[in-house]
């Protein structure tokens, strides 16, 4: 890496950095509302369900899933930006139950940004989307005042094997597969309060590929699957309930909050994203008597978060097994149940 590549602060460049500078979900859902949408029938999911990416039926045995996703920096070194938006982009492909097998860079760059910073990012994905075993086919470069990263991926997906967000059964058992509160964190790391140790930890976490979540419970029965990014546990599991015409059970006790994200919520030291994603989540949830700063962490907007999965009952304890030791963090964190009042339940 050379001395330019150092100096540049890549984090500073952006006014919000990862996930946490996505729409809200209630803002893109009236932007997205009155737009004519056209029927095919081997289109098997589209954007109606707000699902995580596109799937259109090929052939009786094979279908493609698309998706694109891309943010400003969270890190200052570019080979970890690179890394991190990769993951994160791949992971929309997973979410579907598919495997990822092209994908194309999107990058917007500062005209003085230095060519080998550009480079490294550009390294980064590279070598994340070959750890995924895929490749990138080219893709599309402007110049634009803020730095952006990310990828258009392919991937393909039996038509009979693909997981959406809206197919959850009354009695799933609710997984979830990385810890949370990585939003909280950055938030915390702009303000210079982030330990060393909790900045590799995120690191770790958000260049994680979700792809052995996903080769662990191809086995079973899973009704659905999202992966949580900047929408929150909290907005994510609403929109999974939602489209599945049910209502979840939550269980903040059960789910893995990364400690110090609590620590910092406590104090005030939280993304701009958590207020969009309680705006949008909130009214429909029933909180009970949860701490504040925990609520807070549920409704972190994270970026490159782990695999929301709704699986069949009689085989959860299967289901944890097989999680277990192959994902950051394995956690049972609550159930689906009819539909109630409150569309997702802490209790």
């Amino acid at each position: 890496m050379t001395d330019n590549t150092m100096d540049v602060k890549l984090s500073k460049l952006a006014k919000c950095s990862g996930c946490g500078a996505k729409v809200g979900a209630g803002t893109l859902s009236k932007l997205l509302g009155d737009l004519q949408t056209h029927k095919d029938p081997n289109l098997l999911v589209g954007y109606d369900t707000s699902d995580d990416a596109s799937v259109y039926r090929v052939s009786d045995t094979l279908a493609m899933v698309h998706t694109i996703d891309f943010f400003p920096p969270m890190v200052d070194d570019p080979y970890t930006f690179g890394q991190i938006a990769a993951t994160n982009a791949l992971s929309d492909v997973y979410a579907m139950g598919g495997a990822p097998k092209l994908a194309q860079n999107v990058l917007i760059v500062p005209d003085d940004l230095p060519k080998e910073t550009v480079h490294e990012i550009l390294r980064g994905g590279y070598d994340k989307v070959y750890e995924a075993g895929a490749v990138i086919t080219g893709g599309h470069s402007i110049y634009g005042d803020e730095p952006v990263y990310g990828l258009a991926v392919t991937g393909f997906v039996h038509p009979d094997q693909v997981l959406t967000n809206c197919g959850a059964q009354v009695g799933d058992v609710l997984f979830l597969t990385k810890p949370i509160g990585i939003g909280i964190l950055m938030t915390a790391r702009k303000a210079g309060l982030l330990s060393a140790e909790d900045e590799a930890r995120c690191i770790e976490l958000t260049t994680t590929l979700n792809r052995a979540a996903a080769e662990a419970i191809r086995p079973f029965t899973i009704h659905a699957c999202t992966d949580v990014t900047g929408f929150s546990l909290m907005g994510h599991g609403l929109e999974m309930a939602q489209g599945s015409g049910a209502s979840m059970v939550l269980y903040p006790r059960d789910v893995d909050m990364i400690p110090s994200a609590i620590a910092f919520a406590k104090e005030g030291y939280v993304p701009g994203g958590m207020y969009r994603n309680r705006d949008f989540a909130e009214a429909k949830a029933d909180l009970g008597e949860v701490a504040r700063e925990i609520a807070d962490v549920l409704f972190d907007p994270q970026t490159s978060g782990g695999l929301l999965i709704a699986a069949a009952r009689e085989q959860a304890d299967e289901v944890y097994a097989a999680l277990k030791g192959a994902v950051p963090s394995a956690q049972r964190i609550g159930e689906v149940i009819a539909r109630q009042e409150k569309t997702v339940i802490l209790r």
